[in-house]
């Protein structure tokens, strides 16, 4: 589910693929590829690197493991509430 989810918190952040990775640590040179392959699934993140990936995207680490679209929904929306309340 990475990389499904990880694609779908990107674009809600409105960042490039580039951007994420930069601000996640990765090198600038190599971080546009790196996130595509991430989003395309030919590649792993470590749980490391999943971790920054939350951090900059303002999700819970969970989202991205979570097999049930409505459920990593409901999460996302309990997590931002929690965070804003």
């Amino acid at each position: 589910m990475i990389p499904k989810r990880l694609k779908e918190a990107r674009l809600h952040a409105k960042l490039t693929q580039e951007k994420l990775g930069v601000l996640a640590g990765l090198e600038e040179a190599t971080a546009y590829s790196r996130l595509s392959h991430y989003e395309n699934g030919t590649h792993k993140p470590t749980f490391e690197l999943v971790c920054e990936f939350a951090r900059v995207l303002d999700v819970p680490e969970c989202y991205f493991y979570i097999v049930d679209d409505q459920f990593a929904q409901d999460v996302l929306e309990l997590f931002r509430s929690k965070r804003s309340g």
